[in-house]
């Protein structure tokens, strides 16, 4: 495989339009499904600021500051409680036929709790008794490999797992049911409908432009402020905290931190980050206009890139897809940091089935971080290339074209740049949803020389 530094433009993919929304009655379908699949009487979902994507793909709201709770149970029950301040905030729920209840436990400390203090009321009011199972949801959940009483080891805070068993009683069944939700494979969350990846493309679109805006004008001198000043930020929802980092030659970047008022001079290794509800784009290299030692690095770096898009596919393990593109970085003497791929959402990780050995398989209805981090670097240096992809079969790139034709002319168009100008063909089932589609600029200061295959 021969890859060469090129000059390739990158073209505007079409005009994005207004951000598309979910419909209630797919709410509806996600939260009966959700609650079938779980097996008891209840679904309980735990939700607070950071985790609140389970109970955002069932009802359409998240909490602000404090805790929440969506309860669905028989007949149709749908009830969400939660605490003061995200009482009134429940009317943006977009799942038909909730009542809500507020605990005040929920609220944050020192907020009035005289009128209705004690969750296990709530509950009952609810219609939680004795006697009824409950399938709990938290924001993640061990393996048996973990816990050998994994079904027990509930990621929700404790008091809600004390009063939800004196609600039915000690001895009814409460068990973990997060993996309905989350599981690498088959959970509700890991395969979404054609709104949900509209309204995830969408918020790619805007994350990746932003991104690059950053890229493509940082200069010598800035302040990482200033150069992060340059996103054009509109007030979209992030599911990470903004990232930029710098260092001069000889020392150790560390990317997760966010930035400072450390002027950036030439040479330095540079790297940001920006996630948005269902997407993310980073991008990591050089602060300068040519290095021949890095360039090396870059392109077998570029290589495993294109291996995984050559790799992965509706059908593909996920082992198989983990040792593909661990095997093309090593030859380069280079691993990836962390999972070479997973799942995106609301948050910026939900799970991922690209794990050494795993017989999950990628499925139509995915939506995919393409996350590569090459490791170890020298110290100076940095570099990384991240995008948004899905996996959508025949049926559901119909939808697409039939529902969605602008974002499915958007998708045409970052494809065919992708082979024309990239030299990265794709299988018809990968769907490219950022608008910087493995453009990857080792040298900031000349942006638009990218890494193409030849």
């Amino acid at each position: 495989m021969s890859i060469a530094l090129a000059s390739v433009v990158l073209p505007n993919f079409g005009a994005l339009g207004t951000q598309p929304q979910i419909p209630p009655a797919t709410y509806s379908a996600r939260a009966d499904a959700a609650l079938k699949a779980a097996g008891t009487d209840w679904l309980v979902v735990y939700a607070d600021r950071e985790h609140f994507g389970n109970i955002m793909h069932l009802s359409g709201f998240e909490p602000r500051f404090e805790e929440a709770l969506l309860l669905l149970g028989p007949c149709g029950r749908r009830v969400i409680i939660t605490g003061n301040e995200s009482e009134s905030y429940t009317a943006l729920a977009r799942l038909p036929g909730i009542t809500v209840l507020r605990a005040q436990s929920f609220s944050l400390m020192g907020q009035d709790r005289s009128q209705d203090p004690r969750l296990i009321d709530r509950l009952r009011d609810a219609g939680i008794k004795i006697g009824d199972s409950i399938g709990l949801v938290g924001w993640k959940y061990l393996s048996t490999d973990e816990d050998e009483d994994a079904g027990q080891s509930f990621f929700v805070p404790h008091f809600i797992v004390n009063v939800l068993r004196r609600a039915i009683g000690h001895s009814a069944r409460l068990i973990d049911a997060t993996s309905v939700l989350m599981h690498p494979e088959t959970g509700h969350r890991a395969i979404v409908d054609v709104d949900q990846l509209a309204v995830f493309e969408w918020a790619a679109v805007r994350c990746s432009e932003a991104l690059f805006r950053v890229v493509a004008s940082v200069r010598v001198g800035d302040t990482e402020f200033e150069a992060l000043g340059r996103l054009g930020y509109e007030g979209d929802p992030v599911n990470v905290h903004t990232m930029f980092a710098s260092v001069s030659a000889g020392e150790n970047i560390v990317g997760l931190r966010s930035p400072s008022g450390r002027r950036l001079t030439k040479g330095d290794g540079v790297t940001t980050a920006l996630g948005y509800w269902g997407a993310l784009s980073s991008r990591a290299g050089l602060l300068t206009d040519h290095d021949e030692a890095f360039l090396k690095p870059a392109k077998a770096y570029f290589e495993a890139l294109i291996s995984w898009y050559q790799t992965a596919d509706i059908g593909v393990a996920g082992g198989d897809l983990f040792s593909v593109v661990t095997e093309k970085l090593k030859s380069a003497g280079l691993n990836s940091a962390l999972n070479p791929g997973h799942l995106g959402s609301h948050e910026e990780w939900l799970h991922s089935p690209v794990r050494p050995g795993s017989a999950e398989r990628l499925r139509s209805g995915m939506p995919f971080q393409v996350d590569v981090i090459p490791v170890p670097m020298p110290a100076g240096w940095a570099l990384n290339c991240e995008d948004t992809v899905a996996f959508a079969d025949a049926e559901l790139r119909g939808q697409i074209r039939l529902r969605y034709p602008d974002m499915h002319a958007r998708i045409a168009a970052r494809r065919a740049f992708m082979a024309d100008s990239l030299g990265v063909a794709l299988s018809d089932n990968i769907l490219p949803l950022s608008s910087t589609p493995l453009y990857l600029p080792p040298f900031w200061l000349q942006s638009s020389n990218v890494l193409v295959r030849e």
